[in-house]
């Protein structure tokens, strides 16, 4: 990382909303979407205590280079980590620095080392959900103190809901919503759509879907401290 930055490049420039909305003629449409905006900071504020009253622990950063170092304090050296895709992840550069050499077991290169699509589906199951930390991100924070998110394989909802011992958070304000009901349209009218023109461009595929759904209302009551968010006043991913 050069000097000059204060956290490293998104090396997948390329599939971010931005970029998409302008390479997807499907995703055309919600080039303007409310959904790719920040929101205000009472409404930060507002969802910061809905979710601390839920039990989850909260920290609100300002922008891309205090999220990086945030999540990196988070990590202890030696910890085993992996990530869901998440193009937030990828705006704030932890991908890029997860490449390189780093003070944890990055297991998640391990599971993609694996050319054998059902022993990488296996890796996936077993060392990438039960990991020291997993790293995510959410489709919709509500205002109310729910954590909304989903996914196609049910590899992500798995380590968010109980694999993994620790499991953080990170989530634009874009993000936030008012209830449970708008965090459903949320993700199904559009971070789906949006994840739908990656999987185009990634994988060549038509879309993709929200197969699994979940919403976590609470943290668990026997660790309240597993899931950490951090909460971003800019606006990242979809």
């Amino acid at each position: 990382m050069s000097a000059a930055l204060s956290h490293p490049e998104n090396t997948h420039a390329n599939h971010t909303f931005a970029a998409l909305v302008k390479s997807d003629a499907q995703l055309a449409p919600l080039a303007d979407h409310p959904y790719t905006k920040p929101v205000s900071e009472e409404r930060v504020a507002a969802a910061k205590a809905g979710l601390e009253a839920s039990g989850f622990k909260v920290q609100v950063v300002n922008n891309r280079a205090e999220a990086f170092h945030a999540l990196k304090a988070l990590i202890p050296a030696g910890a085993s980590v992996n990530n869901a895709h998440s193009t937030s992840l990828e705006e704030i550069g932890f991908i890029t620095y997860l490449k390189g050499e780093t003070e944890w077991n990055n297991v998640h290169a391990q599971i993609l080392a694996e050319m054998d699509y059902a022993k990488q589906g296996e890796l996936r199951r077993t060392i990438g959900s039960t990991v020291d930390y997993y790293l995510t991100s959410m489709s919709a924070v509500t205002e109310t103190g729910a954590l909304v998110h989903a996914d196609l394989s049910g590899s992500k909802v798995g380590g968010v809901a109980f694999g993994a011992a620790n499991v953080i958070v990170l989530v634009g304000s874009n993000k936030i919503v008012k209830d449970e009901d708008e965090a459903y349209k949320r993700t199904h009218e559009f971070a789906v759509a949006a994840e739908s023109a990656r999987a185009r461009d990634a994988y060549g595929v038509p879309g993709s879907a929200a197969i699994n759904y979940e919403v976590i209302k609470k943290a668990n009551p026997f660790n309240p401290s597993r899931i950490q968010v951090v909460l971003v006043k800019e606006a990242l991913g979809y």
